[in-house]
């Protein structure tokens, strides 16, 4: 940016014409440019350059100040933005022919928060996500409306959620304790449950991943199934728990066998499926009665 540097004010002392309207000179104001005297009336008509801030001519009582063959009166030099002077303060020259403050160029050129629209600037602490950017204050909560800044969050189509308002809104509801599931959990029966609730109802250890068996809406493990619930075999006298070998049970009145210990009292012979004879308590093939 410079001043004036193309033509001369001075009063003149000797006796010459204006180069234009052959005023006589001497005395008067004039102006000397590229090597021609003129009085100001007619540098202001013919010579001066135009101000392509306000458009009208920079006189020669008048300050000038040029850039890359533009020129303004000092007074037009100012932001285009916020209408702070620019004489001799950095500026930059954007679309348009408008001078722009460095402070606003800065804000133009930023980025804009997603939450107030305004500009995201140098050492502004902010969120960014997906290509969007908020300060880190308009990084909220759709449901509570509370600050989330940097802290975890759920995304939900153009929505965010805090952790809370995820939970309460989206989150799976435990069957046993009504409380939201937010990470792992299993489902049994297409119901939701923490792994923490889905215990054995004798010994509380968890059941998730291991064989257990159900009974009148309580869960048994294995080890407690066969020593508090299991019945016990009427033959072989353990208990028939309906895993592994036997998972078939023979019920005869008051008592159950597993379907392998369920045989005739004499011969031994399977009686599982198959026609029999109770006598004196004991189980008979129809056989072996007769033999007795």
């Amino acid at each position: 940016m410079a001043g004036p540097g193309s033509y001369t004010v001075g009063t003149m002392s000797e006796r010459f014409d204006c180069h234009y309207c052959r005023d006589p000179l001497q005395g008067k104001k004039y102006v000397q440019k590229e090597g021609r005297h003129c009085c100001v009336k007619c540098f202001e008509k013919i010579c001066a350059n135009t101000c392509i801030e306000c458009k009208k001519p920079i006189g020669a009582d008048s300050k000038e100040l040029h850039f890359k063959n533009r020129y303004w009166h000092d007074s037009c030099f100012r932001c285009f933005k916020c209408y702070t002077s620019l004489v001799n303060e950095p500026f930059m020259l954007r679309e348009n022919n408008k001078v722009w403050c460095s402070n606003c160029t800065a804000a133009e050129d930023a980025p804009r928060c997603k939450g107030c629209f305004k500009p995201i600037i140098a050492g502004d602490q902010n969120v960014e996500y997906k290509k969007m950017v908020w300060h880190k204050d308009c990084f909220t909560c759709s449901q509570c409306k509370k600050v989330i800044g940097s802290g975890s969050f759920f995304p939900k189509g153009d929505d965010f959620y805090c952790v809370s308002c995820h939970e309460h809104k989206f989150a799976k509801t435990c069957a046993k304790c009504k409380n939201p599931i937010t990470s792992g959990g299993l489902t049994y029966q297409e119901q939701p449950w923490h792994s923490e609730c889905f215990i054995c109802s004798n010994c509380k250890k968890q059941l998730g991943g291991k064989r257990f068996t159900a009974v009148e809406d309580q869960f048994y493990c294995v080890d407690c199934y066969k020593e508090c619930v299991a019945k016990k075999c009427a033959g072989c006298k353990n208990p028939i728990t309906g895993f592994g070998r036997g998972t078939s049970v023979v019920n005869y009145e008051d008592e159950s066998w597993h379907d392998y210990c369920f045989k005739c009292t004499k011969c031994a012979r399977g009686l599982a499926n198959k026609r029999f004879v109770c006598h004196n308590g004991k189980i008979y093939c129809a056989e072996c009665p007769k033999r007795l």
